[in-house]
This record gives structure tokens, sequence and C-alpha cells, in this order.
């Protein structure tokens, strides 16, 4: 099991945070953040949203610190890129 984290650069609800991703499945993604007692409701898309708190309990756990835009490489790469959609959707756009 091979998850990554990018460092704890995105700012948000006055704290700074981090991804947790993986390169193989979301299956893997979801146990390997059970098993840490992050809640689902950390998930977003693609990823996990790890407060800055929390970034060495998961590199302990096993998680491979790399950049954030090698982490995007690698989520694109495997063909889990869920990124935002642009616009509002009770525009029409």
């Amino acid at each position: 099991m091979t998850v990554y984290i990018d460092p704890p650069n995105w700012p948000g609800h006055g704290r700074m945070w981090s991804h947790l991703v993986s390169d193989v499945s979301f299956e893997e993604l979801h146990q390997f953040a059970e098993e840490l007692g992050v809640p689902r409701r950390a998930f977003e898309r693609d990823h996990y949203d790890i407060p800055s708190h929390r970034y060495a309990d998961v590199v302990r756990a096993g998680a491979v610190e790399i950049g954030s835009k090698e982490l995007v490489r690698r989520l694109t790469g495997a063909g889990l890129r869920r990124p935002k959609r642009r616009g509002n959707a009770t525009s029409g756009e």
C-alpha cells in the first residue's frame, strides 16, 4: 500500500492542510484513512484533507511525502483525479 501526502501548504478554516491520495485506488485510500481515524467527511472528490497537526502522524503511518505538483501528477496518471467543476452549477455553466 502506498499513499502520498503533500506539505500542509493549503489554508482553510483558520489552519493549514495537506492532501492525502492513493495512486492505486480509492479503496486503498479509504482503508489507510480509516486505520488512522481520519473521518470520511474529510474526503473530497479524490483526496483526504489532513490538518497540519496530523501531518507527522500520517507520515509515521506510512504516507510518502511528495510535493503538491507531483501528487497531482500521480493522481492524474492513475486516472483517479476528479477536479472541481468550474462555474456555478445553478447558472447553467
